[in-house]
């Protein structure tokens, strides 16, 4: 079954795409990417029937980007709150690249299950590069307008660490929270307590932004630090 998915991804490969995709992800090993593009990988996962999706979950790690990706996708459709969190403990760790980590936004998170934030919570401690950075993105979809709570900025800034990829999350949370909670989110700023490239990147993703006033834009440029 698995080798049926597998000979399908690799029918659906286009090597130019690859070559572009590659160029993208310096993370990924270019040997495992088959050039897939998103659209048909969205159609396959759409395509497979329960039982052969459930195999496929169950069966980690997987060899190829791809596959990855059809992974995230799937469990993207699981609309069980607690099936959906086992799906991504299972497959979290194997995550090695910020794309596959940013495609999954989960079904069964859209209702704001009253769990999830300590969910969201322990992802962030796990120490774990992509899974600090899922759990980020959580905040970011499904935390900033309603459920939004203002001791989600205290745990967006306490998970700056060495990894860029981490730290590139958390200022992309901060600008957006700055957009849609700003009273909130101006004091951290105002306070120092963002690492300096995490600062500036914020003020920087801030005021590109079309979502924040003039006024504000100007102000927060006054904020940057050396």
């Amino acid at each position: 079954m698995q080798n049926s998915i597998r000979a399908r991804l690799r029918a659906l490969a286009d090597p130019g795409y690859r070559d572009f995709q590659c160029r993208l992800m310096p993370t990924v090993d270019p040997e495992t990417v088959l050039g897939v593009r998103t659209p048909d990988l969205r159609r396959l996962a759409r395509s497979l029937p329960e039982d052969e999706a459930a195999a496929f979950l169950a069966d980690l790690p997987h060899g190829t980007y791809e596959e990855n990706n059809l992974h995230g996708m799937l469990i993207c459709r699981l609309r069980e709150y607690g099936a959906a969190v086992a799906a991504l403990e299972a497959f979290l760790p194997y995550v090695d690249n910020w794309a596959t980590c940013d495609l999954m936004r989960p079904a069964a998170f859209r209702s704001r299950p009253p769990q999830l934030p300590e969910q969201v919570r322990a992802w962030l401690g796990s120490g774990r590069c992509y899974t600090v950075r899922f759990g980020l993105g959580v905040l970011l979809s499904e935390y900033l307008d309603e459920g939004f709570r203002p001791e989600f900025l205290d745990w967006a800034a306490a998970a700056c660490c060495d990894e860029y990829y981490v730290n590139m999350m958390v200022a992309w949370y901060l600008a957006t929270a700055l957009a849609k909670q700003y009273d909130a989110a101006e004091p951290l700023l105002r306070s120092g307590r963002l690492p300096v490239w995490v600062h500036n990147k914020t003020i920087q993703k801030a005021v590109e932004s079309r979502r924040i006033t003039p006024e504000r834009k100007a102000y927060l440029r006054t904020l940057r630090r050396r």
